[in-house]
């Protein structure tokens, strides 16, 4: 292992010496694999863009992000800086284990799932050029090894090929039955990811699944939203969800910041962002004649 990580050191190293140019250009390609573009590029697929493909593509972004911090914390490998203290100059900030590569996994699981549903070639292109710089990003900025950037390939691509397979089936079985029966899946199964993993990664990623599942559920059954209209119809549903999103998440960390226990709070956090997402937004935007 040692030699991989050595040879891994020596990579960064070969890309890092075009430094400063590339800079930039990696950032805006790394960024595309954090938390803040995905609280942008979700709620836009499923608010403005196509509801059902919105859904199913939060579920499975949540499922990898649960399974790719699940993976992080068993396997315990360090980031560049850690294992080289010095050697290694990190252009971004990171923090955690650094195998699998959870932007690299994100990639290949979102952009493929969304080129396989949209069926596109110009979204075969754009997939398939986020998901070599997005992962190549990761190594240039000396967050990951490549190593951590293969291992995030294997997995989400395995991820992806499983829920291709498994979630039409999962949502037919679930729409033949009662209400009931989905609500209590829809606070079960993440409940359970929660009490297997209860670290801040774990909670995050229950807790928000947890909330867009009850949106789902509720709004399918009383609101009946649908993300069509004319293009100013969409820009202002967006404008107005996303202003409220980001106040939920950042205004919530700000007001729960020194509340304790924490895991409580950011379960309490989580859940609102995702049901403001599945149901409150929804709900807004057909009280106010947007949708």
């Amino acid at each position: 292992m040692n030699a991989l990580m050595e040879w891994g050191i020596q990579v960064i190293g070969w890309l890092q010496q075009a430094s400063p140019t590339l800079d930039w250009p990696f950032r805006i390609f790394t960024f595309m694999g954090e938390e803040e573009f995905f609280l942008l590029l979700l709620p836009l697929i499923y608010w403005c863009l196509d509801r059902r493909t919105g859904a199913r593509l939060t579920v499975a972004f949540l499922l990898c992000a649960y399974i790719n911090a699940l993976a992080k914390t068993l396997v315990a490998l360090p980031r560049p800086a850690d294992y080289a203290p010095g050697r290694v100059r990190t252009l971004w900030e990171a923090s955690g284990y650094g195998f699998p590569s959870g932007h690299t996994q994100s990639a290949v699981v979102v952009w493929g799932y969304l080129a396989s549903q949209f069926r596109r070639w110009w979204l075969w292109a754009l997939a398939a050029v986020l998901m070599l710089f997005i992962p190549l990003s990761r190594i240039y900025l000396g967050v990951h090894f490549p190593h951590d950037v293969l291992g995030g390939y294997l997995i989400g691509f395995a991820l992806l090929l499983l829920y291709l397979w498994l979630e039409p089936r999962a949502e037919t079985w679930l729409t033949g039955r009662s209400l009931q029966w989905q609500l209590g899946l829809a606070i079960g199964i993440p409940l359970f990811l929660i009490f297997l993993f209860p670290t801040e990664d774990g909670v995050t990623e229950g807790a928000t699944l947890m909330g867009m599942a009850v949106g789902f559920v509720l709004e399918r059954r009383w609101v009946r939203f649908e993300a069509t209209g004319p293009v100013w119809q969409r820009a202002l549903r967006f404008l107005l969800g996303v202003i409220v999103l980001f106040a939920l998440w950042m205004g919530l960390r700000v007001a729960f910041a020194a509340l304790q226990p924490a895991l409580l709070f950011r379960f309490i956090r989580y859940g609102l962002v995702g049901l403001w997402g599945g149901l409150g937004a929804p709900w807004v935007f057909r009280k106010w004649r947007l949708a």
